[in-house]
């Protein structure tokens, strides 16, 4: 691996720590601030995408193949979509640690490959758009629920 693979793989897996490992809990579980802060309604989950999709960026700079990619963005949307749901979406991103695989599918990818490839800006840009959807649609999914619950209160 050159160097610049090494210092993007090596920031990713840093990211991934604070994000899915930073406290250990009793019976050898770890939890991030992805999850702490993911029990912030709709904020909390925004929050945890843009931080993980700062390491598909560290992935493409290091050369990551579209294919990896594009498996990273879909764990973020996972991992954002279902984290939205109430309790239930906490408890799963406590187990399905997105940040963690996707670090693993980055150094897999590089590893297999060997060769730095060139993500096109047309890939960055489906990732963003990708992700600012997925921010928008949970945005409105929290509106609509506190929407309701204001409704139903008053």
């Amino acid at each position: 691996m050159d160097k610049v693979i090494k210092r993007e793989v090596s920031q990713a897996r840093a990211l991934a720590r604070v994000l899915d490992g930073l406290v250990p809990l009793p019976g050898g579980m770890r939890v991030g601030l992805d999850s702490i802060v993911g029990l912030l309604p709709g904020i909390g989950d925004m929050a945890g995408a843009a931080a993980s999709a700062y390491i598909v960026l560290l992935a493409i700079r290091a050369g990551a193949s579209r294919t990896a990619v594009i498996r990273m963005v879909a764990n973020i949307a996972l991992d954002t979509i279902v984290g939205a749901l109430p309790i239930l979406g906490d408890l799963f991103d406590l187990g399905w640690q997105s940040n963690t695989k996707n670090v693993a599918i980055m150094e897999n990818d590089l590893d297999a490959t060997g060769v730095r490839s060139h993500t096109s800006k047309a890939v960055l840009i489906l990732i963003v758009v990708g992700v600012l959807v997925a921010l928008g649609g949970l945005a409105y999914m929290v509106a609509a629920f506190l929407w309701l619950v204001v409704g139903k209160l008053f």
